[in-house]
């Protein structure tokens, strides 16, 4: 039997709340709820402007009423929806979510109206692409979110009750007539599929929400081995994992620590033929092929016993060449950056500029030079690592560094000197990527 909403709020958490209010029928009513009851540690409201829509700035304003009514502080925060190559829900719930993400506090708690049909609507939604036990747990009551939390109270509670009580309490929403386009798969499902369902089986919903609820029960108890298995299969590096301890465990368990290394690396998940790419063509490639599998801006690749995941990295243009005092740092094609730090710049400007094959160094404590490309190897960098690295030379173009990753004997002395170094930042480069990957 769906719970009224009244008593969706048995957990309500001794913390900040901060609702994600849209102004629909859902998220009124858990904010009227909300409000009632009362939050001694506050309560306030966000809502999204996505600009997508010619009333949405009708809706805002709507939102502010609601809220001053109840006596509830409201953030109203425009986005601009950027197209993600998943279509326009996806570019819509990305640019929603990051809105929310930025908006809170540390240890605030958001608040989101989801209910029961919305997590049947997921639940056929994720089997219809193929999901295991933890996409087919749909949506959490619970999960870490940013600096806080997301709490869905409503997840047990059917749309009909929700709109009883709106309708009992005298209160106004918002119908968003993009709803009933059934050209988004959601409202497809919404509009005709879960109708005939019910027909056939009029507790369609109840039953469909109950599984996922088994399948996050499943998914919690195989969680633990993951962690285990993540564990044994991990590097120094956390972008990286063993090929050959991956490879002895159980394709199934295998698939799982993939999933959840991409995860933990804050990648785009990955699409449904993700798992079998990466075993076809990544795991068993020979140690020295460099397999890569690309999707919405990331990579996996392999080389030698590592499997190595990231955000796409670009290269650097091949006739790229800078001059550099080392005075402040210098921006790079893609977003990397180099620094000189601890002293106030090189002694004359050196070039910075991409491989071009052939170069050679003097390390120190070696009488003659040797090859870049032979010192890349014997000391592990990676092909992907080789292919963006920028070089530094002196004005009769000897080379003095790779990134800061290897120094000619010249430059060690230099930075030894006055107690500097050079550094390589491509962690910029990793934001921008993420970034305009939708993430």
């Amino acid at each position: 039997m769906p719970a009224p909403p009244t008593a969706a709020l048995h957990d309500l958490p001794p913390a900040p709340l901060c609702v994600g209010f849209s102004g629909g029928l859902d998220s009124t009513v858990l904010l009227h709820v909300l409000a009632a009851a009362g939050s001694p540690h506050g309560l306030r409201a966000i809502h999204v402007h996505h600009g997508l829509h010619a009333e949405a700035d009708r809706w805002a304003a709507h939102c502010e009423r609601a809220c001053e009514t109840l006596g509830v502080g409201l953030t109203v925060i425009r986005v601009n929806v950027a197209p993600t190559g998943e279509g326009p829900e996806a570019a819509a719930r990305a640019a929603r979510h990051a809105a929310f993400e930025s908006s809170l506090s540390s240890g605030e708690v958001l608040a989101l109206a989801h209910h029961r049909d919305d997590q049947a609507e997921t639940f056929l939604l994720r089997a219809l692409r193929a999901s295991g036990p933890e996409g087919l747990s749909a949506m959490r009551r619970w999960r870490s979110f940013g600096p806080g939390r997301i709490w869905r109270p409503l997840l047990d509670v059917d749309r009909d009750a929700l709109l009883a009580y709106a309708q009992a309490h005298g209160l106004a929403w918002i119908d968003d007539p993009s709803n009933a386009d059934t050209s988004f798969d959601r409202n497809f499902l919404r509009q005709r599929v879960m109708p005939l369902l019910r027909e056939r089986w009029p507790h369609a919903a109840d039953a469909l929400s109950r599984s996922a609820a088994l399948c996050a029960q499943a998914d919690g108890l195989l969680d633990d081995e993951d962690a285990r298995a993540f564990a044994h299969v991990g590097t120094a590096d956390p972008r990286c994992l063993s090929r050959t301890r991956l490879l002895a465990l159980p394709q199934a368990r295998r698939a799982r620590v993939l999933r959840r290394w991409i995860q933990t690396l804050a990648l785009p998940a990955l699409p449904a033929n993700g798992i079998e790419r990466i075993e076809q063509e990544i795991l068993v490639a020979r140690d020295d092929a460099d397999p890569t599998f690309h999707w919405r801006g990331a990579t996996v690749r392999a080389w030698r016993d590592l499997l190595h995941a990231d955000v796409a990295r670009p290269l650097l243009p091949d006739d790229w060449s800078v001059d550099w005092d080392g005075r402040t740092p210098l921006a790079l094609p893609g977003g990397d950056r180099l620094a000189l730090e601890g002293t106030a710049g090189f002694d004359a400007a050196v070039r910075v500029h991409a491989r071009q094959g052939g170069e050679r160094l003097t390390r120190t404590g070696r009488s003659h030079s040797h090859a870049l490309k032979h010192v890349l190897q014997e000391l592990g960098v990676t092909p992907w690592e080789r292919e963006r690295l920028p070089l530094l030379s002196d004005g009769d173009g000897e080379l003095l560094a790779a990134g800061d990753l290897i120094h000619s004997a010249r430059l060690d002395a230099w930075l030894r000197e006055r107690g500097a170094r050079l550094t390589w930042d491509r962690d910029g480069a990793a934001h921008a990527a993420t970034a305009a990957a939708g993430n």
